[in-house]
């Protein structure tokens, strides 16, 4: 297996350091924030104008289809256009971001000692520039915007359906257990998952370098079948990560999903018992269900992509770590005596206790 030479973030670490990311771009962040939000409040008013003609229709009264298919568009059109706008700018504040986040990282890498570079192996540091670096991409791309669009557009209508009706507001909050105890369970276990997955990536990275770099002294000295049970070892690590990942998925998965049909259900029986009892009017119960319905985007977009969220982090997590590399030599006040080269019984270690140079000695006289 790799070498477990370079560190990993702790979460402290990764929360202050996408905390002081995020905070860099105030202006940036406030402006795509605003423009989703107006894009939610313009989509909040068709379910309002269904609600309004299904009153007007049950109290017999005079209704402008054209009136209300017009404004039915013209909120549509709009909100088209600001989710527009809104996108371009997530995507202008995304790439900056991403851009310094590579900048940083390509920096840490190259002020990395040579020596724990060596000890580290290919492996390890080929996972952390590719695989890792994708990831993080990824989560930076999609995922992080899209959770803030998500959360916005969902405390938005939740907002909606207050005032539309504070009683229909209960019905909702039945799936927020079965949620919320599903997704804790998941975040418990996801990122120490993740984490695992990403170093079995990279031992099976390394061990195929390895393989490739030394093909010739592996078949020189007849070590092909060690090489692949070594893969075979590493496939089969991989592969038991990979599933942990699964499973915890296909557990929570499945939980909130089911909270998602509950609230729609529940608003809608709740609804209905309640305009029943002339509690709440036909306008107020079918707005509600359409609200009720309308959640079910924003929430399953944010749930979603908190599974995104925990491989980002993950990655981050590593690319963090390889600036806790101490520095594997302190400078003195030591300066040389003269411009004559010498060492003697030098010997050298990638790990101690096997030592690969064994008492060179050198001496380069000036000139030479």
């Amino acid at each position: 297996m790799a070498r477990d030479i370079l560190p990993v973030a702790d979460q402290k670490q990764v929360r202050a350091y996408a905390r002081r990311l995020t905070l860099k771009y105030p202006r940036q962040l406030a402006i795509a924030l605003a423009l989703h939000g107006l894009a939610a409040v313009a989509g909040l008013v068709v379910p309002w104008q269904l609600g309004s003609l299904v009153q007007a229709v049950q109290d017999g009264g005079d209704v402008n289809g054209l009136l209300v298919a017009v404004v039915i568009g013209a909120f549509l059109l709009l909100q088209g256009l600001l989710v527009r706008f809104a996108v371009l700018a997530s995507a202008r504040l995304r790439e900056k971001v991403l851009a310094e986040l590579r900048e940083e990282f390509v920096e840490r890498v190259l002020g990395l000692p040579l020596s724990t570079v060596e000890r580290a192996g290919a492996g390890d540091l080929i996972t952390r520039t590719s695989r890792d670096v994708d990831s993080l991409s990824r989560t930076v791309r999609h995922a992080v915007p899209e959770t803030l669009i998500a959360l916005v557009t969902f405390v938005i209508t939740m907002g909606a359906l207050v005032l539309v009706s504070p009683q229909l507001m209960l019905p909702m909050l039945v799936a927020g257990p079965l949620i919320w105890f599903a997704t804790r369970w998941y975040l418990k276990r996801a990122r120490d998952g993740y984490l695992r997955e990403n170093a079995a990536y990279a031992d099976m990275t390394e061990g195929l370098a390895e393989t490739v770099e030394g093909a010739r002294a592996v078949e020189a000295l007849r070590l092909q079948e060690r090489r692949r049970e070594r893969t075979d070892g590493d496939i089969r690590r991989s592969f038991a990560a990979e599933r942990y990942t699964l499973g915890l998925r296909t557990v929570w998965f499945p939980a909130v999903e089911l909270g998602y049909v509950i609230p729609v259900v529940s608003t809608l029986l709740v609804g209905g018992l309640f305009y029943t009892n002339d509690w709440v009017t036909l306008q107020q119960v079918t707005a509600a269900v359409v609200y009720a319905q309308q959640l079910i985007d924003p929430l399953d977009r944010f749930l979603m992509w908190i599974d995104e969220l925990q491989v980002g982090g993950a990655a981050m997590s590593r690319l963090l770590g390889v600036a806790n590399v101490p520095d594997d030599r302190a400078p003195t006040d030591a300066r040389p005596g003269g411009e004559l080269l010498r060492a003697a019984d030098v010997r050298y270690a990638y790990r101690e206790g096997r030592d690969v140079l064994l008492g060179v000695s050198l001496t380069v006289e000036p000139g030479e």
